[in-house]
């Protein structure tokens, strides 16, 4: 029997979680897709993943993340924010049998709501980030 995942309020809602492997630890370093004026984002925690004791919890595409802004405008930097990943570099099989992979792993800052803090998203957004997320959905240019 499939186990399901608790829905998150209104926002990042999932219905069954696609096998996506996880490879962003905290501590990483990714890029900001959006027009909010980071450059430059550092991983410090994922949210809602539960994992075996003493395992490091990361993330994948469509997770939702803790960052610092490590390069980017002033009234940015040293804060925790909270940001979605978009893209990962990681080739990951979706259901169809299509294997897909981007050239780096982006992330773009959000409210702990899940409003986006940019306008725009700057290149394309994974299909699995975009189907949990809609407001990242109605933001992004291109769909992949």
């Amino acid at each position: 029997m499939a186990k399901r995942t608790r829905a998150v309020a209104a926002v990042g809602v999932l219905e069954r979680r696609p096998n996506i492997p996880r490879t962003i630890v905290p501590g990483s370093l990714i890029t900001c897709a959006d027009n909010s004026g980071a450059q430059i984002l550092k991983i410090i925690q994922v949210h809602g993943v539960s994992t075996r004791l003493r395992r490091v919890p990361a993330a994948a595409v469509g997770d939702k993340v803790s960052v610092t802004v490590k390069k980017g405008s002033a009234d940015l930097r040293k804060k925790p924010m909270h940001a979605i990943v978009i893209r990962q570099r990681k080739p990951y099989r979706r259901s169809d049998g299509t294997w897909i992979s981007f050239e780096e792993t982006a992330a773009v800052l959000v409210t702990p709501e899940g409003d986006l803090k940019g306008t725009e998203i700057k290149g394309p957004v994974a299909k699995e980030a975009a189907e949990r997320w809609p407001r990242v959905a109605n933001a992004a240019s291109m769909i992949v």
